[in-house]
């Protein structure tokens, strides 16, 4: 969660009224905040450090912070943020060039006129373009932001992508001129700019916006140029963001310019900035988009557990920042302004609604449900800890291995084609360890007791755990497509294999599991059925047969498979479907 430091007393001068540190946390917790620290500095006085959530870009600044404070103490009307007609839309127009494809395809583009600043305002615009970077820009790899004073440039503005070595200007607060590799050399080494670096540092092109005298204004996402440097002189200002996610920046200009827009002469007034693209497209920015969105009253009051009419919650929306007017009795229009991107759904209307009511009032009025239910542990979680518990008194170590594995794996190191199984394939996996979600425990087994050789023998493991696979069927998957299986798999690695250890773990299974063993294979019980498989030795395989169904294998693995994982020793192993085994044997009822 984002952490906002704020002056106590510019906040409470915005605000309109002085509070002690108790009050304000409350009124805080109030709303939805929290005070997280108070910090007592001799120099720059007492500062409040707030936490806001993360999705909420319009409480980044102490200017959001005490706007939206005053909406809700009703000291000051919701701002109608509007574009006004640009003095001269061509010459602040933003021309796109074809190469800015290959690194950072998207711009959007605002002029703020008529603004003062003061130290504190200046300090603030800094601090909220850091925010958003390092918040919804993701370290400036989605977004960049950049600002200038419009009247030391000239429009229209060139946005293209140059090789390093043809780009040259005096970097911000730097004296000598720069070279781009150069440059990202220099940086290198800076403590604040070093992580930025490698964002486009192995680029073929470099981003770099120009005015038409060729002046550089930025090299996004790493530095502004010097000479559009904003001070406490300038007047009004030129924002240009650079992106690799056009919404993303869409909302990181409206939130600076419906933060910041309250200091220009005419309040919460923007300019537009014409973007063209290459292929002929031209879009105004910003777009400060107003929304009417519906909210059902029912709905609000089931989540908040409370019964409020239609205009009670338009009012208490309202206080939230969002204008709302009811719409019959069981309706109400939200009108969602540009600042609150974080209302997508009708449940953000009623999460706004939850906290204007007070979560402290809710506690009151909750009621106990009518119904009265016991509740139990699932039992193949049961059977899980009963199995975990029994294996650990066979002398067993308990292994907890990685669901994903690459393909090789569970394939051709365990001699098999992974084609003809269910297997579900990792979409872009970062490393090739990483392709495909396991469809057996063993090969992770095997895995471990690799990297375990220096153990002096044997080595006696198991895993409880799930296995995915693919599956079409809606009532087991619940629409996703693959299914859980929850597995025991078990291995014994020794100088001889020690088949028989095995199968007498496997006796001590189904003994607790109160499953007899049988050889009328007609009647309930469990029997052993050879059967080869690639991954074992032939004739030393079999299925483990439960009340006439396969529940899992047991055998000798195969040499192969031992040298595929760089073992040199032999070893017997089982793996049984434990899911197969409640739905066949009533286990637990």
């Amino acid at each position: 969660m984002p952490t906002v430091s704020v002056n106590r007393d510019l906040l409470f001068k915005a605000i309109g009224r002085n509070y002690t540190d108790e009050e304000f946390d409350e009124l805080c917790f109030q709303y939805g905040l929290e005070v997280d620290d108070i910090v007592d500095d001799p120099e720059k006085g007492i500062t409040y450090k707030i936490e806001v959530g993360a999705n909420r870009y319009d409480l980044l600044c102490i200017e959001g912070i005490a706007r939206s404070l005053c909406v809700y103490l009703g000291t000051q009307a919701q701002p109608n943020y509007r574009l006004v007609p640009a003095k001269e839309p061509e010459k602040y127009k933003l021309i796109v060039k074809p190469d800015t494809s290959k690194v950072r395809p998207f711009v959007v583009g605002a002029v703020l006129r008529d603004l003062t600043f003061t130290k504190s305002v200046y300090d603030s615009f800094i601090d909220l373009q850091d925010k958003l970077h390092q918040n919804l820009a993701r370290k400036r790899t989605l977004v960049a932001i950049g600002t200038h004073d419009l009247d030391t440039i000239t429009g229209p503005f060139i946005y293209d992508a140059k090789p390093p070595q043809d780009i040259s200007f005096i970097p911000l607060n730097q004296t000598q001129v720069f070279r781009g590799d150069k440059l990202l050399d220099h940086y290198s080494h800076d403590p604040h700019l070093k992580e930025f670096v490698p964002i486009i540092k192995d680029k073929p092109v470099y981003p770099v916006i120009s005015d038409q005298n060729g002046v550089v204004l930025s090299l996004p996402p790493i530095i502004n140029g010097d000479h559009s440097k904003i001070t406490l002189q300038t007047k009004n200002v030129f924002i240009e963001c650079t992106a690799v996610d056009k919404f993303k920046a869409q909302i990181v200009l409206d939130t600076i310019v419906t933060m910041f827009s309250q200091y220009c002469k005419q309040p919460y007034t923007v300019e537009p900035v014409q973007v063209e693209y290459p292929n002929g497209e031209v879009i105004q920015y910003p777009t400060l988009l107003y929304r009417d969105q519906e909210a059902s009253v029912s709905y609000c009051n089931i989540l908040a557990g409370v019964s409020e009419s239609a205009e009670t919650i338009s009012k208490l929306l309202t206080s939230m920042s969002l204008t709302a007017k009811p719409k019959g009795e069981d309706k109400v229009i939200v009108r969602v302004p540009p600042t609150r991107y974080d209302v997508l759904h009708e449940v953000d209307i009623a999460e706004d609604f939850a906290v204007a009511y007070g979560f402290d009032r809710l506690a009151a009025d909750m009621q106990m449900p009518p119904t009265n239910t016991v509740g139990q542990e699932f039992e193949l979680n049961y059977l899980s800890d009963k199995i975990r518990l029994l294996m650990s008194q066979n002398n067993y170590t308990e292994a907890a291995t990685f669901s994903l594995l690459s393909k090789a794996d569970i394939g051709e190191k365990m001699r098999i084609n992974i084609d003809n199984y269910p297997w579900v394939r990792v979409g872009n996996p970062k490393t090739t360890e990483c392709e495909a979600v396991r469809i057996s425990l063993l090969p992770g087994l095997l895995k471990t007791v690799a990297a375990n050789k220096h153990i002096s023998l044997p080595l006696r493991l198991f895993e409880v755990s799930d296995v995915v696979l693919k599956d079409s069927c809606p009532e087991t998957t619940r629409g996703v497509g693959a299914r859980n299986e929850r597995h025991l798999s078990a291995i014994n690695y020794n100088v001889k294999a020690g088949m028989e250890i095995v199968q007498g773990l496997l006796d001590n299974i189904m003994i607790a599991l109160k499953v007899p063993f049988t050889e009328d294979k007609s009647s309930k019980g469990y029997y052993l059925e050879g059967k080869d498989y690639p991954s074992f030795f032939p004739g030393y395989s079999g299925d483990i047969i439960v009340n006439g169904v396969a529940v899992g294998q047991i055998g000798l693995i195969h040499p192969e498979v031992i040298m595929n994982f760089n073992l040199n020793n032999p070893a017997a192993a089982l793996e049984i479907n434990l899911q197969k085994v409640i739905d066949i044997t009533n286990f637990g009822q």
